[in-house]
């Protein structure tokens, strides 16, 4: 692990080859195939065979980090240095057949993000960064939008599945974006929504009830891209705090105060 650039263009190739089993799947795959893990939450067998061909290859890559995974199809592990995947992140929409879906791969020791690699599979594009180096699109150097105010922007975020107690400050808070910014996406996909905001698709992405798996290496790529990347209450709990706000510093800050107004 001494060179991160070569471990995450390993990653990448790895990340490609798991999104063209899921783009041959995609095209044979019938919704009777799906099942249902909890309430609004679905998988298939596309999510396990993709991870289990990632964790191997992984594995032999790093022998001696451990994981934590979605799907749980290898050993879960806390140790010091582990790999973050998500084999499908939106498999509702790959199972309803919406082309917003990715592969995301991440390396951290502990709460520091190392390698971060999201394989968005319908438009075979790859972003990718590691700690120190920059991020990157299909090779190409990308950055954070520039825009410095809400009324100027396009923001992403995502509809928690499960009820949760704070929805109603939830909605406030897309209330008031709603009729301040250029609008608000839900594209389905948590590992979409950082890469997007990292090449200046999108100016910033905000959502809660969101797990590790679903945004550690596109945190890292936000990060690298020149963004900030905080938790609803602006610290750095965003990993594992199941909370997440990217994007570039002056529109981060602005609507670090939209979201604080309404969430307690």
């Amino acid at each position: 692990m001494d060179n991160l650039e070569l471990l995450t263009k390993e990653v990448e190739r790895i990340a490609k080859e798991a999104g063209a089993y899921i783009a041959a799947q995609r095209k044979t795959f019938s919704w009777s195939q799906a099942e249902t893990k909890g309430q609004n939450d679905m998988v298939s067998y596309v999510d396990k065979t993709a991870e289990a061909m990632i964790t191997k290859q992984l594995t032999l890559l790093l022998p001696e980090a451990g994981f934590l995974t979605e799907e749980e199809t290898v050993a879960q592990s806390d140790a010091e240095l582990r790999w973050i995947v998500d084999p499908l992140d939106g498999t509702t929409n790959f199972i309803h057949g919406i082309p917003a879906y990715a592969v995301s791969i991440a390396l951290a020791r502990e709460k520091e993000l190392l390698s971060g690699v999201v394989y968005e599979v319908n438009r075979s594009e790859s972003f990718c960064a590691w700690k120190g180096g920059g991020a990157y699109l299909n090779g190409e150097r990308i950055a954070v939008s520039s825009t410095t105010a809400l009324n100027d922007g396009l923001f992403l975020t995502g509809l928690p599945v499960k009820p949760f107690a704070k929805k109603d400050q939830y909605l406030q808070i897309m209330g008031e974006l709603m009729a301040r910014t250029h609008g608000l996406r839900r594209i389905g996909s948590a590992a979409v929504d950082c890469a997007y905001v990292a090449c200046g698709r999108g100016e910033a992405y905000f959502e809660c009830n969101i797990n590790a798996w679903d945004i550690a290496a596109g945190a890292l790529i936000v990060q690298e891209a020149g963004g900030e990347v905080t938790d609803f209450s602006g610290g750095d709990n965003y990993l594992f705090g199941r909370e997440i706000v990217v994007g570039g510093s002056a529109v981060h800050t602005e609507l670090m105060q939209v979201i604080q107004k309404f969430w307690s």
